[in-house]
């Protein structure tokens, strides 16, 4: 299915339709419900980093079967109005929910650089939860400058600068259904 890009996106070319992503979160969602499926009494937090994941959050956590399934957020921020990583990620919002002896899986929009997961693997680590995973939607390979797990995976692009479906350009195409590539 072709989508059409509203005139503002025409910039941008469709890289992954409302139909693809919405079949990949619904496999994923599966594998997180089957690896959680013998640890129902232990909360499973999917705690999604602000502001990109939030529709990945949103449509992950509808389809995860976990009894005891908490939602929580996180705001780290390491491009701020720039293109390129600072590399010196910064937690701008912390969790609310108490993750010690809970399973957590950190629920992310992309992972390039791999620095804020890093930086938040550490400091969630230090808070002694009883697992800790990592999901992200796209992974740009290419561009990891730190090895950081990664257990559940959307999908793997190229260097591409994306848009839409929670990725934005200083703010803009959050709201775009799909995944879009600057050409």
């Amino acid at each position: 299915m072709t989508e059409r890009l509203e005139a503002e996106d025409r910039n941008f070319e469709i890289l992954f339709t409302p139909e693809e992503i919405r079949e990949r979160v619904e496999e994923m969602a599966l594998e997180i419900s089957q690896d959680y499926s013998q640890e129902q009494e232990t909360p499973l937090v999917l705690l999604g980093v602000l502001k990109g994941a939030t529709p990945f959050l949103v449509d992950l956590s509808r389809s995860v079967q976990h009894p005891n399934l908490l939602i929580d957020y996180i705001g780290v921020s390491s491009y701020g109005s720039e293109t390129t990583s600072s590399r010196e990620p910064q937690i701008t919002l912390d969790a609310r929910i108490p993750i010690k002896g809970k399973n957590v899986i950190i629920v992310e929009d992309i992972i390039d650089t791999g620095y804020s997961i890093d930086t938040l693997l550490d400091i969630l680590n230090a808070r002694k939860p009883k697992s800790i995973k990592v999901c992200a939607f796209l992974s740009k390979p290419s561009r990891r400058e730190i090895n950081v797990p990664i257990d559940y995976l959307g999908f793997k692009i190229e260097d591409l600068w994306v848009q839409g479906y929670g990725l934005d350009t200083n703010e803009r195409g959050r709201n775009w259904p799909y995944i879009a590539y600057k050409r």
